[in-house]
Order: structure tokens, then C-alpha cells, then sequence
């Protein structure tokens, strides 16, 4: 599911800054990037399954691999896991309206910290 309505697509940081704030909403990059990209996931674990929040994002300055880049942000994603074959995101998946909501939220949040962090 693709959560256009977040206001992150496009937006622009430092990726140290990302670094920073994307755990304290439980979003870990841990080991999803390459030189040129990045993922933030957070893992929720409900009765219906197990969903991954991602936020993904591109250097379009430096790379990841030096800490020295800037990322512009992409539209988030919300998917379900499925053993052993990997996160669905289409449309025909089942998404709890609660966990919709608290992903909304945490996507806000986000939003709201790095647009007062960019001065926009």
C-alpha cells in the first residue's frame, strides 16, 4: 500500500539526520542500502500477521556508504510479510485500519520534525 498522503515524497536530509530521527519512530535502516539508496522499516507484529513499515529514499548527493549524502525521500510503502517469499505491498492486500492509522501518525511525525529541521 502506498501512502501517498504522507508529504515525505520529495522531501530532502542529510542522511545523518535520518539516521537519527527515523529510530525514535522505530524506523531502522540497519543493513537496507546501497551507495545510491536506503530503507527505513519498522516491523509490526499483529494477530493478521506481520506488516513492515518502509520509508525508502535516494542519494541525489554523495553515498550512503561515506555518511556524507543527502536523500530525497519516496512515497512510503506499507506491506505484508508472507514466509518464505517476502513483503507484498498491492492493493488486493488486507491492511488493518488501526495499524493504517498508527503508520499515518508515525509518517506525520516524521513529516513534522523534518520540515521544522529543513526550515520549510
Amino acid at each position: 500500500m502506498r501512502l501517498e498522503n504522507s508529504g515525505l515524497h520529495h522531501i530532502t536530509a542529510d542522511l545523518n539526520r535520518l539516521d537519527d530521527l527515523m529510530p525514535q519512530y522505530g524506523l531502522i535502516r540497519a543493513e537496507q542500502w546501497d551507495y545510491e539508496r536506503v530503507s527505513y522499516d519498522r516491523k509490526f507484529e499483529l494477530t493478521e500477521g506481520v506488516y513492515y513499515l518502509r520509508i525508502l529514499g535516494e542519494a541525489i548527493e554523495g553515498d550512503v556508504g561515506s555518511h556524507k549524502a543527502i536523500i530525497k525521500l519516496r512515497v512510503p510503502l506499507l506491506g505484508k510479510h508472507y514466509y518464505p517469499h517476502g513483503v507484498e505491498y498491492g492493493d488486493g492486500e488486507y491492511f488493518p485500519a488501526p495499524l493504517v492509522k498508527q503508520c499515518e501518525k508515525i509518517l506525520a511525525d516524521v513529516h513534522k520534525e523534518l520540515v521544522e529541521f529543513n526550515g520549510l
